[in-house]
């Protein structure tokens, strides 16, 4: 043990925790935190892997604080946390950054690179910034075994991938199909729609929207609408879409069988030809103004701006239906059905369009069911590449959405627009009725950040929609923090559950296990390596094979090389032919999986369960806690939840904290481009981790966003940890003049002042709060609680108030008391603390442990959790220090008021008396009060409305609505309660008044109180609680504040001039007649407090030693000051 309390000059974060740091990694701390609770309940804690191909931000400081809190609590509480690390390895993330480093696309992969190579690239690449995001790891304090991650790269990992595939195959779960899916022409694949659903993705965008016509085939199916009174011209259905190039392959038009359909009479606006027109009816003013109506329709000019209409009929949709239309822009047929034809549609509303809708079917969800129902047949005119395919003439080649050319910039999107190019040609061809721009909301990649298309494409699909019931059951199980993001965006999520989109047409990445025959009629999935040998063996007996490449792995041998013999990406598994059942080849399916299928599956795949580990796992599952980003609602929550819930019945964690963004000040996002990325290395190298975490977590609750502003973490610096910092300074510095080190016997509580048993008392009940906080999932309710208590309750109360103790000269019982106090305290905080600010706590913890060795305990993260006393908690103790701060805080704003300075004594405070009980709580901490406020007498007196002038009114916001035309009378009624009402109305909380014929009841809250002040004298209320101060100044009272000014300016001197605490001086004083009299008559007052054992007055004014001290506005005065 130390013999001396370490003691600063300064507080420095930074240092502190680069110190704390290396300690930690010299003695081992982390592992014995887990070391040490061996055999102890498990609590158990899945990280979410981060990619490390990319730079980590703050917002990863803040997840990983979350994460570190509450494992570090649990560890405090007595559970062993183990924290295993990961790294998400695969998918689009990885691959693009290799495209852009290699200035490829997808499409040169296997041509100018390898699938060898660029999967060598991507293994590289995937780890680029591992060792930055292992530096802020540790630079945050952030607690996870970094030695031992779990990579979704390695074999072992994918084995397991492939078990819970297989498991859901083995269920029926896994199917082909045919769809139409999200898919991202800049990635070269389909996504799944939680990948569709991420933050961000969705954007407001400004498109070229047309309203087509398609000129109605004459027929006796549509004979009705020619023959209509007044027709002219030629007959269109008019259809309205936000993405002109899916014209060219539309197939049909679909209407709503019960929507009334206008015919009507009008011009082209565009060829100013004489036309009729089918619209919705309910849409009709939306495409023709009303007033048009009114316009002659003969007298019509070309060109004219207000093209007048006519209605000639209206019609069902059902009696639309089956009516043939000619082909938009015929450079293509569709190779089977009938298509061009008009359907109904349950989808089909009026909100708005034209009430007829476009049908493609080859780029939409609906367009593709309606045809298959009807036999439309389709028209697949773009490529994967997001082109006009060969057919589309002029069109030919060019991409579909500007951003997909390699030379996009935004000053080019007119200049790429194809959707213009195709809107001029249909105006030219007396082909569109009106072209206009159109801002909506349209999905984008989540990694390209590039529009999607809906295309059709073969994918395997998982059935999650079969066990949506089950997933929604156990979902309401869980501990979501907050409960909305549980019920409502995860719940809601899950209430509309797709089938899961599981292919992925890239190169890096776990897979597809399947193995399907050349006619489609079978297939086999593969759950491990051993059954991928075995099924080897059979394809080179069948003669499909020559030899096994997987002859050198040996099955059973769990050893990191025998994994490594054979690679499970691709190309390595893709040349493997598998023999059917029926004795036909089988080849893989070409396809990874998608890349949220391997986050989802690290509860197992990260101890390789089910080929070992069973016992681990099995005591490892369900995660107890798991917490990441709001983004990953539809991510990494989902997907755990998903496969845990079809795979193994059962939930896949138990409480969730789900963090919301952290946006720059302003509120924006943070972004590199713009230029208010906030880099998490220099803020933790310049405030410290502690600070940065502490306010990251106190600022805003974890799911709220975030205006992260790096002046408040300064602020949290200097307010919060400057406070500790100087409570504990103060402590070590008396506490070393004195050879304080908790050896004597501890003065039992009960016999303790008054103001020891008050802080310990708060502190139980600071302890229980912040304990049930961090039980609760709710660290800012226990940083602000404790930051509170610190400010509040501790430093600005109870070390103030008890200053004068430990200054004393001998070791009294008083003193004694105060030492132990003060030293529990800060003890009690470090534990407190220290989920939060792990490496502060541990120092603080140090500092005093090291002295007195009062606890077994290396470090405070190898403690336990402090139990509150409920015998020390004192609620009417608590109340009446509460009423002592609450009567000192209505003194001083009334002393700032009137510009008395807190060390110019007055005279006299003035209490009206309205409760016996507040009158016996007011004087038992009545000499704190006037030691707080440095007034000389405090007394009561009963008030009858006479002294204290009180001034009532309504509150209109509360009192208008519930009285409305009653208003004004009740408000005079108010108005006029003289001071004896108006007492009785704050003391019992109501007021019966009469208002017209009968009477209503007001609450204090309903009305606002001032009570004005009275010739000497200044008054404040607050609730019931009234305080007069008396300002009269005599000129006793004058002398003291200046004698008080005085000392305060010595002891100034004192520390400018690094006098020891303990050091005595003479002083002597310019002999001025301002300050004589207050020297003489407080003389032993001054030399108590300043240490001096001579306090002259003498002509000092002259000498070169001499120091000019300005008391007040007024007086100034030299001194000379000597340490004897």
């Amino acid at each position: 043990m130390n013999g001396k309390y370490n003691e600063y000059k300064q507080l420095r974060l930074t240092e502190l925790a680069n110190d704390v740091r290396q300690w930690w990694d010299t003695n081992d701390i982390f592992r014995k935190s887990i070391e040490t609770r061996e055999g102890k309940p498990e609590y158990v804690f899945f990280e979410g892997p981060p990619s490390a191909n990319g730079m980590p931000g703050i917002h990863h400081v803040m997840a990983r604080a979350i994460k570190d809190i509450f494992c570090r609590y649990k560890t405090l509480k007595g559970f062993q946390v183990k924290r295993k690390a990961g790294w998400d390895t695969h998918g689009l993330p990885v691959e693009i950054g290799v495209e852009k480093k290699l200035g490829i696309t997808k499409e040169d992969i296997g041509k100018s690179i390898s699938v060898v190579d660029y999967n060598r690239e991507c293994r590289q690449e995937v780890m680029k910034y591992k060792d930055q995001w292992d530096e802020l790891t540790r630079r945050m304090g952030y607690w996870v075994d970094l030695e031992n991650p779990y990579i979704t790269f390695e074999n072992k990992y994918i084995e397991s991938v492939w078990y819970l595939l297989k498991k859901l195959y083995d269920k029926n779960l896994l199917y082909k199909g045919y769809t139409i899916q999200p898919y991202s022409p800049a990635a070269g694949t389909g996504l799944s729609t939680h990948e569709l659903n991420q933050p961000g993705c969705y954007k407001n965008v400004k498109d070229n929207t047309v309203v087509a016509q398609f000129k109605v085939v004459r027929n006796d199916r549509s004979e009705f609408l020619f023959t209509t009174p007044g027709v002219k011209g030629n007959l269109y259905i008019i259809a309205w879409t936000t993405t002109p190039w899916t014209l060219p392959s539309n197939t049909g038009l679909a209407v709503g069988d019960n929507i009334e359909y206008n015919l009507v009479q009008t011009y082209n606006p565009y060829t100013f030809e004489p036309q009729t027109v089918v619209v919705g009816a309910p849409l009709l003013n939306r495409w023709f103004p009303a007033e048009n109506a009114a316009l002659e329709i003969d007298s019509y000019e070309p060109g004219q701006k207000n093209i007048p209409f006519k209605v000639l009929g209206t019609f069902k949709g059902k009696e639309l239906t089956e009516i043939r239309f000619e082909q938009l822009l015929p450079y293509a047929q569709p190779a089977e059905g009938d298509p061009f034809r008009v359907v109904a549609g349950d989808f089909v509303t009026t909100e708005d369009g034209t009430g007829i809708v476009h049908l493609a079917p080859s780029f939409g969800a609906d367009d593709f069911r309606m045809g298959k129902k009807y036999n439309l047949g389709s028209l697949t005119l773009v490529n994967k590449q997001g082109k006009f395919t060969e057919e589309m003439g002029e069109f030919a080649g060019k991409f579909v959405k500007p951003q997909y050319h390699p030379d996009y910039t935004p000053d080019k999107e007119k200049e790429l627009n194809v959707d213009i190019e195709l809107v001029i040609k249909l105006k030219k061809e007396n082909k569109a009725f009106k072209a206009e721009k159109y801002e909506h909301s349209y999905p984008h990649c989540w990694r390209t950040d590039k529009p999607i298309l809906y295309y059709p494409l073969d994918s395997w699909f998982i059935k999650t929609t079969q066990y949506r019931d089950r997933m929604i059951e156990l979902n309401n199980t869980i501990n979501w923090k907050p409960e909305s993001t549980g019920t409502g965006r995860f719940g809601n999520w899950l209430e509309n559950l797709v089938d899961w989109n599981l292919s992925r047409s890239r190169y890096w990445g776990v897979p597809l296990p399947i193995w399907l025959s050349e006619d489609g009629d079978e297939f086999k999935c593969i759950g491990s390596l051993e059954e991928l040998s075995k099924e080897i063996g059979k394809s080179i007996e069948a003669g499909f094979m020559k030899e096994n490449p997987m002859k050198d792995f040996v099955t059973g041998d769990m050893s990191k090389a025998n994994y490594e013999k054979f690679d499970m990406h691709k190309p390595s598994v893709d040349p493997i032919i598998l023999v059917s059942d029926s004795g036909k080849p089988m080849r893989r399916e070409p396809d990874l999986i998608d890349v949220w299928f391997d986050s989802g599956s690290m509860p197992y795949a990260q101890w390789h369960y089910p080929f070992e580990n069973k016992d681990v796992f099995e005591k490892s599952f369900p995660a107890d806690f798991i917490a990441e980003g709001v983004d990953q609602t539809r991510g990494w929550f989902f997907t755990l939840h998903a496969i845990a819930t079809m795979a193994f019945d059962s939930v896949a964690y138990k409480n969730v904290v789900s963090n919301g963004l952290v946006l720059d000040k302003n509120g924006n996002k943070m972004s590199k481009r713009l230029g208010n990325a906030v880099d998490p290395f220099e803020t933790i190298e310049k405030y410290g981790p502690d600070a940065t975490r502490w306010y990251l977590i106190t600022n805003s609750q974890p799911w709220d966003n975030l205006k992260f502003d790096s002046e408040g973490v300064g602020e949290v610096q200097r307010k919060f940890f400057g406070t500790l910092y100087n409570t504990y300074s103060f402590f070590s510095l008396y506490a070393n003049i004195d050879k304080f080190n908790f050896s004597d016997t501890e003065v039992p509580v009960a016999e303790r002042p008054e103001l020891d048993r008050w802080i310990l008392s708060e502190l139980n009940s600071l302890i229980k709060l912040v304990d049930e906080s961090y039980a609760d999932y709710e660290p800012t309710r226990a940083g602000r609680a404790i930051q509170n208590f610190t400010d509040e309750f501790l430093s600005n109360w109870y070390v103030r108030l008890s200053r004068r103790r430990f200054w004393k000269g001998e070791m009294s019982k008083d003193k004694l008391s105060a030492y132990q106090t003060l030293y529990h305290v800060l003890e009690t905080l470090s534990l407190l603390i220290s989920p939060i600010a792990p490496f502060f706590a541990d120092k603080l913890f140090s500092d005093l442990n090291s002295v007195t060795g009062r606890r077994n305990a290396e470090s405070v993260h190898l403690c336990d959790f402090p139990a509150y006393n409920t015998n020390f908690i004192d609620r009417d103790l608590e109340e009446r220090m509460q009423l002592a701060q609450k009567i000192s805080s209505m003194i001083l704003s009334l002393r700032k008021k009137t510009g008395n300075r807190v060390r110019q004594p007055l005279q006299k405070i003035l209490i009206p008396l309205t409760d016996q009980k507040i009158k016996a709580q007011v004087e038992s901490v009545q000499k704190i009060i006037l030691a707080e406020v440095n007034v000389k007498e405090l007394e009561f007196f009963k008030d009858d409305g006479s002294f204290l002038v009180k001034k009532i009114k309504a509150d209109f916001k509360k009192l208008g609505p519930r009285f409305g035309k009653q208003m004004k009378e009740l408000a005079a009624a108010i108005v006029a309660l003289n001071g004896a009402q108006i007492n009785r109305l704050e003391n019992e909380g109501r007021i019966e008044l009469s208002l017209g014929e009968g009477s209503v009841e007001v609450l204090v809250d309903d009305v606002e109180i001032v009570t004005e002040d009275i010739p000497g004298w200044v008054v404040m209320s607050e609730g019931t609680l009234s305080v007069a101060l008396d300002v009269t100044l005599s000129e006793t009272l004058l002398e003291e504040g200046v004698a008080r000014e005085f000392v305060n300016r010595i002891q100034n001197l004192r520390k400018e001039r690094n006098f020891e605490v303990t050091d005595k001086i003479r002083v002597f004083v310019e002999k001025t007649e301002s300050v004589e009299k207050s020297i003489a008559n407080n003389y032993s007052y001054i030399c108590n407090e300043i240490l001096a054992i001579e306090l002259e007055l003498r002509d000092t004014k002259g000498a070169a030693e001499a120091v000019l001290l300005e008391l007040t506005d007024d007086i100034s005065v030299h001194v000379i000051v000597e340490k004897v």
